[in-house]
């Protein structure tokens, strides 16, 4: 206090060595309880006399941009220090020559914008960050200790000028620091205080989707690489994962990051933490193999791993699926479904026996399984089904008899690919969809499933099946099944969809139905609305051309069962506008429709 009383009478008479000795009892105060000694130079308004003493030429100017950095290491000082104008002459100072003010400053304005929306906006009035970005721009190839000291204060300013704050990041970035930030990390690795800045910098700027193009057009992949086959320890491995994630999510550099040897370095990670029982172990684990997983989402770089199925890296990842290691097993199952993204790779994978491989896993987790196995299993299984080729190969190996020990599951996610996977299996299969059609099980909790509106895409899956188990039988006992079951007036809803695909497929299962057993579905037809929803589709303008000529089809095919409703919505005035449709198909079927309609009033 009584420094503060003297500091308050030496600064009014401009007498530098009381100033000095006032400055430098301040800074022991500070150093022995800075919260304490804060509030005192609140309290005192002494922040306000502070401006003055900032002058460029006078030797008070480090300690004073020393003091400021400390008082502002606590979150209520930092608004003061606004409002008592100490921004403008420290961004001033960031002018200067002298090594130490240049270092206190930086330290001032950086703890200053720790966390404070006024510290950065004065600061980005000031035009505080252009000049630190043009400091560490021609700081950046002097690789001196006490330089890199200034350049991790520097770095570490910018960061908190920017952090958690999208437009200020873009600032950065349209500077250029991005490209001055890698070149530090490549001249200066061996100094672990700036190379950690540079990652927690790095991590900020690399959640901006922006920031990937420049990242792109440096050597960041080497150097991250780099970077962490020099590491030993988990926490430093860690920050180097921490930017990698969300670089990865960028194409270019994926294909990058494989060719700068990353993928070694991650199946490294592997080996020597699967059988760890340490946390440190186990969450590197899920790190390293979560980013292996996103690697193979870029088709380059998952082409080049996969390299004709003979890859070292593809086989390793094969020998995670059996493994005891949850987290092995899900990285490798989903590993095999982005491998599993073109036909060739498919039909490669199916010849070299993956299918057992998963069906294998997938019996393991039957019972209380995991989850996200189930579900990552199931997304290998169906991408692999997608080939014509394989379903045959894939249906005579089991797969369908196993995907189906999973339809009591109450999980959406699993619900949801279970259905994918039969979907694709079935496809052009008449035997394999007649089988399944006639399991009077699997149509119940289709037509379940159909209902559960909380979860869409279930809903449309569980529609798609049930109309593709129809189209690819064409068999009496399959319709039978689902009209039992009560499948009829789903199909009827789902001829109403939004998706043109879902209209088509429903209504061509529809016409089956109706040509194979007419009889047995009438009350379902009459009870959904059927012949209301078809005049819907026809007098719709928007009605794409198939969904006109399927719908026209289907009142052939109803017409005399159906007679009453369709007279009573007067559908030959509707059919006989279509045959002017543009589209040749659509009035020709229009003309025998009508004809057809006639005979029969």
């Amino acid at each position: 206090i009584d420094a503060l009383k003297k500091l308050k009478l030496a600064s009014a008479d401009s007498a530098t060595d009381s100033v000095e000795s006032c400055l430098d009892c301040l800074l022991k105060a500070l150093a022995h309880n800075n919260a304490n000694a804060s509030e005192k130079v609140q309290e005192m308004g002494v922040l306000s006399l502070l401006p003055t003493l900032l002058a460029p030429q006078s030797s008070c100017t480090p300690k004073v941009a020393n003091i400021i950095a400390e008082v502002a290491k606590n979150e209520f000082m930092r608004s003061p220090c606004v409002e008592a104008g100490l921004i403008p002459p420290l961004v001033q100072l960031l002018h200067s020559k002298d090594q130490e003010v240049l270092l206190q400053t930086g330290r001032a304005l950086g703890n200053i914008c720790y966390d404070s929306h006024e510290g950065r906006s004065a600061v980005d009035q000031a035009g505080g960050a252009q000049i630190v970005a043009g400091h560490i721009k021609s700081l950046s190839q002097n690789t001196d200790p006490d330089n890199g000291k200034l350049l991790t204060v520097f770095c570490g300013m910018l960061m908190n000028y920017s952090n958690e704050n999208d437009s200020l990041q873009a600032q950065l970035i349209n500077m250029g620091v991005i490209p001055t930030l890698v070149k530090l990390l490549g001249l200066h690795s061996d100094n672990t205080a700036l190379t950690e800045m540079c990652l927690i910098a790095f991590g900020n700027l690399a959640e901006l989707e922006s920031s990937k193009e420049q990242f792109a057009s440096t050597n960041i992949a080497e150097e991250l690489v780099r970077l962490f086959q020099k590491q030993a320890e988990h926490e430093k491995k860690e920050m180097i994962f921490e930017v990698l994630a969300p670089l990865a999510e960028n194409d270019v550099i994926k294909l990058q990051l494989v060719e700068a040897g990353l993928v070694e370095c991650l199946l490294d990670v592997v080996t020597h933490t699967v059988n760890g029982e340490r946390d440190e172990d186990v969450a590197q684990l899920k790190t390293a193999s979560d980013l292996m997983v996103l690697l193979l989402l870029g088709d380059e770089s998952m082409q080049k791993l996969f390299d004709a199925g003979k890859g070292s890296v593809f086989e390793r990842v094969l020998s995670w699926v059996p493994s005891h290691n949850h987290q092995l097993q899900l990285a490798g199952a989903l590993a095999i479904a982005n491998f599993a993204r073109n036909d060739g790779n498919c039909i490669q994978m199916v010849e070299s026996g993956i299918v057992q491989k998963l069906l294998e896993l997938l019996d393991r987790h039957v019972e209380e399984g995991n989850v996200t196995v189930q579900h990552a299993a199931l997304s290998a299984l169906r991408n692999l089904a997608i080939p014509v080729v394989n379903k045959a190969k894939m249906l005579s190996a089991g797969v369908s008899d196993t995907v189906l020990k999973f339809l009591p599951s109450e999980m959406p996610p699993v619900q949801f690919k279970l259905l994918g996977t039969l979907r694709m299996l079935i496809d052009t299969q008449v035997d394999a969809a007649d089988q399944l059609g006639t399991n009077s099980k699997l149509v119940e909790r289709l037509v379940e499933w159909c209902e559960a509106k909380d979860h869409a895409g279930v809903m449309g899956e569980s529609n798609r099946l049930l109309s593709a188990l129809i189209r690819h039988s064409k068999s009496k006992d399959v319709v039978k099944t689902v009209i039992q079951g009560a499948g009829v007036k789903h199909l009827v809803v789902m001829a109403m969809s939004e998706h043109m695909i879902m209209q088509n497929e429903a209504l061509v299962a529809l016409g089956l139905i109706a040509g194979l057993d007419l009889v047995g579905a009438e009350k379902d037809f009459v009870g959904a609305g059927l012949v209301q929803v078809l005049h819907k589709l026809l007098s719709d303008e928007r009605t794409a051309p198939e969904i006109k000529y399927n719908s026209m089809i289907l009142i052939c095919l109803n017409v005399l069962p159906l007679h009453k409703e369709v007279q009573g919505l007067a559908f030959i005035d509707v059919v006989s506008k279509l045959r002017s449709h543009e589209n040749k198909t659509v009035s020709h079927q229009a003309s025998l429709t009508e004809q057809r309609l006639t005979a029969q009033s």
